[in-house]
């Protein structure tokens, strides 16, 4: 399992190593964000999207439950991410309304999703785990771990 762990100081810190991150990943993988309210995930997405210059507003989904961006690979061609954020979902029956199965079945798309233990049973295999903590001293200050889950590398 490979592993990488950072030590962000700022917003902007994070955003970066959200797009050097990027770089590691392949259409169709999943990604879990696991981190207090407030810890950074968001940006840690802004920072992927950058990195595929996806050109929208990027907001994180606690109310709108998933969004969807559009950006371009490195080959130039067009490349989807979702960003899924279960905090809000009370049952299967909900994740069957929003279309979770569909969306992590999606090959095509790169798939981030917050509180994936909302999915019990229904959260497909992960690829990779982030985890962002926030550093109680420094109030800006988070660490970062990256985890590969995945088999393909």
């Amino acid at each position: 399992m490979e592993a990488d762990s950072y030590h962000s100081h700022s917003e902007d810190e994070t955003r970066s190593i959200g797009k050097l991150f990027a770089e590691k990943l392949s259409p169709g993988e999943i990604i879990t964000l696991a981190g207090d309210l407030g810890a950074g995930k968001t940006e840690f997405v802004r920072g992927v999207c950058a990195y595929f210059s996806v050109h929208d507003i990027v907001s994180s989904p606690t109310f709108t439950i998933m969004n969807q961006y559009s950006g371009t690979n490195t080959d130039g061609s067009e490349i989807a991410l979702f960003h899924v954020d279960l905090y809000r979902i009370q049952d299967a029956k909900e994740l069957l309304e929003i279309g979770f199965a569909e969306c992590m079945s999606d090959t095509h798309v790169i798939k981030f999703v917050e509180w994936p233990e909302k999915a019990g049973a229904t959260m497909p295999s992960i690829d990779w785990r982030v985890t962002i903590k926030t550093v109680m001293e420094q109030e800006e200050d988070r660490i970062i771990n990256i985890e590969y889950l995945g088999n393909n590398r």
